[in-house]
This record gives C-alpha cells, structure tokens and sequence, in this order.
C-alpha cells in the first residue's frame, strides 16, 4: 500500500509539472494571480514544472534504487514539511479568505511527506 501511495505522490507533482509548463498561469490563478509577466510564467515554470517533474522523476526512480531510496523520500519529505510550515507562518500572517488553496495544498504537502517518511522507514 505505501508503494501505491510513493507513487501518488510522484503523479501528484507529475501532473502540476506538466500543468505549469503547459499553462503557468493556471497555477498561478489558483493563488489569485491569473495575469503573468513573460518572466513570472518562466518562474511557474521552473519552479512548479521543472522542479516538479524532476521531484516526479526521483521519487519514481526511488523504489529501484535501493542505495539512495531512502534518502530520496527522506529529503522530499523534509522539503514538503517546509513547504506545509511555510504555508503556515504565511497563513498566520495574512489569514487565507477560505480553505482552498491554503489549507487544502497545506494539508497536502503533510500528507505527502508523512507517506514518504514513512516509506523510508520500511525500505531495506
């Protein structure tokens, strides 16, 4: 089952890859910045697409490379916490007007790094 879900999580950051470098201003107008500068779109798609799909990569790779796995998930995992925790003194600081998207991607990015923790506790 924890497979299953490491896998989720590669798809997850797969699809928001793919979506940034396709259409960046579909990310950015989930945080209430539908209109983009040339250089804004080249930083969502660097960012969320290039970092994204190079996150997706590794962590598919991760359950076959059994000398770095660990260490893989461990550190996605870890920069998905910081992700959550920065969403968080943000939303201390200007409170979020609804669920979506602060809480919803926050509540994500535990869930990710709790799957991905625990997957470095279980591999060999």
């Amino acid at each position: 089952m924890l497979t299953v879900l490491t896998k989720l999580v590669a798809v997850f950051f797969a699809g928001m890859g793919l979506l940034a470098l396709a259409l960046p201003e579909q990310i950015s107008g989930t945080f209430g910045t539908p209109s983009l500068t040339p250089e804004g779109r080249n930083e969502v798609r660097a960012v969320y697409g290039g970092f994204g799909l190079a996150v997706a990569g590794i962590l598919a790779a991760a359950g076959s490379l059994p000398a770095l796995g660990r260490g893989i998930y461990f550190t996605v995992a870890i920069a998905l916490f910081g992700m959550a925790a920065g969403r968080g003194v943000a939303a201390m600081i200007e409170r979020p007007q609804g669920f979506y998207p602060c809480w919803l991607y926050l509540g994500l990015e535990v869930a990710m790094g709790a799957i991905l923790l625990a997957a470095t506790l279980v591999m060999p």
